[in-house]
């Protein structure tokens, strides 16, 4: 199979994570950059990374990459670009991007001439005028930062992040990919025991446990590559049969979630019935304020509540101060917290042993890990 660049964005924060992630996966010439990773490997690559990034956004295969600080530039450059390499006469193939400390500020119009450019590209291939656009969609994407232009072809369509069991969640989820992130960072095990006190729709209970039991997180949904005409027959169907084969059946992980809402008890395992999990997690309404660590190792990871209204920040502030009553110091047991709040370990009384800036959408968060 032909080579191919590719580039996997991600949450500021977790470049490291998913550089791993490809590496493990056998990609070629793995590079990280402020939240993206380039990498190299042919379309059954690619179908594993869909299959297996727990963390990357999605996987784009990059058409070209070069400066452009002129209409005319950007347009004989995108139009010089081989696309009909992926791009057959029925295929449609509109365009989305944005741009970012450059001269091309204006999106629509770098979208219409990207557009353009493309049209032109494919006339002066298939010498034809008008392309009806009735195949499969090949969604092109554009980044223009610092005049620097990456033209890319999204080869995911949903993003990653939705792995498929999540239909419903509570009014605060906190985003899969993120949450696959923390539970790399915390290092989850296949033997470990894992509690939530705030498990809302069960996010970081269930990327928990896919990841303990080696599930690939995207088994269960379907991508937009898989639908081109360009994609080997075979590539999804030897990548998912490999998927299945690794899965840790026998795993003695464990994972166990609380909440004060019995909406989300509820939904946790709804969302865990449907991400095939159920047997591994277990789910209770309880308080925070009646957390007992009974556990002679485990892991706790948890994103309270909290919010930028001033009763919102008074209430997150207050539950800072109960999990810090409620989480006591025990060898064996880790307490892993995501928090915006500046004055967390004050709050909470003592200081994180480690912190790990990461972002929430877009809010700037700490994680704040206890394990000494």
């Amino acid at each position: 199979m032909e080579t191919l660049r590719m580039v996997a964005p991600c949450i500021f924060g977790l470049e490291s994570t998913v550089a791993f992630e490809l590496t493990k996966l056998g990609a070629q010439n793995v590079r990280s950059e402020n939240g993206r990773v380039f990498f190299c490997g042919d379309m059954l690559t690619a179908a594993k990374a869909n299959l297996w990034l727990r963390c990357g956004e999605r996987v784009l295969i990059v058409l070209g990459r070069f400066t452009a600080t002129s209409f005319e530039s950007l347009f004989d450059q995108v139009a010089a670009l081989p696309v009909e390499r992926f791009l057959s006469e029925d295929a449609a193939f509109p365009v989305k991007g944005w741009s970012l400390n450059s001269k091309l500020h204006s999106v629509p119009d770098c979208q219409a001439i990207i557009k353009r450019a493309l049209v032109r590209r494919m006339e002066t291939v298939y010498h034809r005028k008008l392309f009806p656009e009735t195949g499969s969609v090949h969604q092109i994407q554009f980044s223009i930062m610092k005049d620097e232009v990456t033209i890319m072809l999204d080869t995911s369509g949903e993003g990653l992040h939705k792995r498929g069991w999540r239909k419903n969640a509570n009014a605060a989820p906190i985003k899969e990919t993120l949450a696959a992130g923390i539970v790399d960072i915390v290092r989850v095990k296949s033997d470990s025991t894992v509690v939530d006190p705030f498990c809302g729709s069960g996010t970081l209970l269930i990327e928990s446990t896919l990841k303990a039991l080696n599930v690939a997180p995207g088994i269960n949904r379907r991508f937009a590559m898989e639908r081109w005409k360009e994609c080997p027959e075979n590539a999804f169907r030897l990548a998912r049969e490999e998927a299945l084969d690794l899965v840790k059946r026998d795993a003695g992980f464990m994972a166990y979630g609380f909440d004060i809402d019995p909406s989300c008890v509820e939904l946790t395992r709804e969302n865990a019935k449907k991400a095939g999990v159920l047997k591994k997690i277990k789910v209770e309404q309880r308080d925070i304020r009646h957390f007992q660590n009974t556990y002679d190792s485990a892991i706790v990871l948890c994103n309270p509540p909290y919010g930028e209204r001033m009763l919102e920040m008074q209430q997150a502030q207050q539950l800072t101060e109960e999990m810090g009553r409620v989480f006591p110091k025990k060898e064996g047991v880790s307490y892993n917290i995501i928090s915006p709040l500046e004055d967390f370990e004050k709050r909470f009384g003592r200081q994180a042993d480690r912190r790990r800036k990461l972002y929430n959408g877009t809010i700037k968060c700490q994680l704040y890990m206890y394990f000494r």
